[in-house]
């Protein structure tokens, strides 16, 4: 009998009854949240800005594999769409459990160039858009509940050019510490996730632009060895699965932190 029970508690998925919010999941880093959350037992909101064809595949991908998911578009700049995005999912489902914050942009630019609409354009998603979301799902989370936002390891690394991305990641991480305390009153963790270089379609088309000029004839093999300790980009598995353990009862005392996802920066 004993057997028994410890079997069935090992098969048990960590997030069964749990509802989660991934916004920006309609591809990349995104979709692979929301598929593990699904792999592991939460019904899935698969948020989208612009994208419906691919959040609906992303829809069909986890009912094909026994999850349940609904696609609901969200522009994450815009507060009035982040309150129904909240809404609606909560009417779905009946409740939330977890947020995971993902939508985000991504910008190079040179200090002379930059303009106040870049700022704008960048800060109303990344930071703007990530505090929104918060303190709308907070209004629906009870204790246990987890939140999840995206940084990056930009916001503690000198790269040319970055200076405007780099700030509004570092505001991420200065919005998990200090809500720490204010959502731990009421049990519910917060943290960031600050992935590195990573295997998408955003992370090819901006390759070149982490690598000062005078790498540029630098191989690309020879830069990842010198860059990371583990050699290689990683996996949107990889940093998937980092957000599982976050939002995770394994994580239960974790909260205001920050957790590279890096595969080991040398500098």
């Amino acid at each position: 009998m004993q057997i028994y029970q410890r079997t069935k508690e090992l098969q048990m998925k960590k997030l069964e009854g749990k509802v989660a919010i991934i916004t920006g999941s309609s591809r990349g880093i995104g979709k692979e949240i929301a598929i593990k959350l699904s792999h592991e037992g939460a019904k899935v909101i698969v948020n989208y800005s612009s994208s419906p064809e691919k959040a609906e595949e992303v829809v069909k991908q986890i009912k094909q594999q026994g999850g349940e998911a609904t696609a609901i578009q969200a522009d994450m700049s815009r507060v009035d769409q982040i309150q129904q995005l909240v809404t609606k999912a909560v009417e779905k489902y009946g409740q939330l459990d977890i947020l995971v914050s993902n939508a985000g942009i991504e910008y190079f630019g040179k200090l002379e160039e930059i303009t106040p609409e870049d700022f704008d354009r960048v800060f109303s998603l990344n930071v703007a858009g990530q505090l929104f979301v918060t303190q709308a799902a907070a209004r629906y989370l009870t204790s246990g509940g987890r939140i999840v936002l995206t940084s990056s390891i930009s916001a503690g690394k000198s790269v040319l050019y970055h200076t405007l991305y780099a700030a509004s990641k570092a505001a991420v991480s200065a919005m998990v510490l200090n809500l720490a305390p204010e959502l731990g009153e009421r049990g519910i963790t917060i943290n960031a996730i600050a992935p590195g270089g990573t295997a998408t379609d955003m992370a090819q088309e901006n390759a070149k632009r982490y690598t000062h000029p005078s790498l540029q004839n630098v191989s690309p093999d020879a830069l990842l060895k010198s860059k990371i300790s583990l050699q290689r980009l990683a996996q949107p598995q990889e940093i998937a699965a980092a957000v599982t353990f976050l939002v995770s009862d394994d994580a239960s005392y974790i909260t205001g932190s920050t957790l590279a996802v890096d595969g080991g920066i040398l500098f």
